[in-house]
């Protein structure tokens, strides 16, 4: 666990090195089915966080110049306090991180980034057509998330975590990924 929080706590450059290490060295999961989940949510957590160092919301998108970046996770907490750890005493442009738990549509209205689990799939599309129009950067764990118009998924294949980006929804929310982040992921367009 320190390994990642050390990982997490690394420079913008450095952010790069990370999410490729992540998604391609460090991802295969342990045999051990609650050790391999724990050890899946640890990994994506710091790319949550990562994501965060990748991505431009409009400058409507924060109340201020300092305004934390919100990062909701929707439903049941898949992450327990491993996001939690990652992201405590962080700053991304100054900013700090703020972790919301969202229990339907209006509470992730208030997020900058929105990780929503698997479990959610029933309620997936009345979600997204909430946020269609906003500027909330959806991340989900399937690739049948970016058919419904989610963001970016990280989907285990394999026993790795790929990533995935729905170009087309990114561009509707308006925000900005830098060209790093895509060129590990793979586009749909």
């Amino acid at each position: 666990m320190e390994l990642l929080r050390t990982l997490a706590k690394r420079t913008h450059t450095q952010g790069v090195a990370i999410l490729l290490l992540l998604a391609f060295v460090l991802s295969p999961f342990e045999a051990h089915a609650e050790s391999s989940e724990k050890r899946e949510y640890a990994l994506k957590a710091v790319f949550l966080y990562n994501f965060c160092q990748f991505i431009d919301w409009p400058s409507g998108s924060f109340a201020h110049d300092r305004a934390p970046i919100i990062i909701g996770v929707m439903g049941s907490n898949p992450f327990g306090g491993l996001l939690s750890e990652t992201v405590h005493g962080e700053l991304i442009r100054g900013r700090s991180i703020q972790l919301s738990p969202c229990q339907n549509p209006q509470d992730a209205l208030k997020c900058h980034l929105l990780f929503i689990s698997d479990e959610e799939m029933p309620k997936m599309t009345a979600l997204l057509s909430v946020l269609a129009n906003h500027s909330v950067v959806t991340v989900g764990e399937s690739e049948a998330f970016l058919e419904q118009g989610g963001m970016i998924a990280l989907p285990s294949v394999e026993n790795k975590i790929k990533l995935k980006v729905n170009l087309p929804a990114v561009r509707a929310a308006k925000v900005e990924m830098s060209s790093k982040l895509l060129r590990v992921a793979d586009i749909k367009r």
